[in-house]
């Protein structure tokens, strides 16, 4: 049965392993999300997910079943002096490439959104999608995200990712709760 849970230190090798599994090389491209035709390399470390289970302004939710994980996000919130509103960054939101396309993303999305309002008092959501992926894209406005045109270039790191395509962009998308 489905469940979710908050990331602990003991799942870091887990979410490093899925989350490069289903952005990049081949075997995520058995799901819809992958990015193997636009980079490289790898998403994530251990190192980056045990900071971010770590820091007390970072969640990373966990999809499993009994024990398989299924899927991941991460939540963080953002501090900003004189802040009007609570806003949460998402990313690092992946569902494993052999059970996508049957709802556990929605679900994941929900349940993350759900509890960083609980949390945090979160007003608006934020995250960063790369331009090229209008499915994705797509997907999100289907859940209320709105884009932004606030448009970014993606961000060079040789060491952990290459890029396949020249001129790589992030957009902001976001989406309001209403109090």
């Amino acid at each position: 049965m489905q469940h979710f849970r908050k990331a602990a230190s003991t799942d870091v090798e887990a979410i490093v392993k899925l989350v490069n599994m289903a952005y990049r090389g081949e075997p995520s491209r058995a799901g819809w999300t992958t990015e193997a035709d636009i980079l490289d390399g790898l998403r994530t470390s251990v190192n980056e997910v045990k900071r971010l289970i770590d820091s007390e302004n970072n969640i990373i939710l966990l999809c499993l079943n009994d024990e398989e994980l299924l899927g991941s996000i991460c939540l963080e919130k953002e501090v900003r002096k004189g802040n009007d509103h609570n806003i949460a960054h998402i990313g690092m939101f992946v569902v494993h490439p052999q059970t996508q396309a049957k709802g556990i993303g929605k679900r994941l999305l929900i349940e993350a959104e759900s509890l960083a309002r609980q949390i945090w008092n979160i007003e608006q959501f934020q995250m960063h999608v790369i331009t090229v992926r209008l499915e994705l894209i797509k997907f999100y406005e289907r859940r209320g995200y709105v884009r932004t045109g606030i448009v970014g270039e993606f961000p060079v790191n040789p060491d952990v990712w290459q890029p396949k395509l020249d001129g790589l962009q992030l957009e902001t998308l976001e989406k309001f709760i209403p109090k």
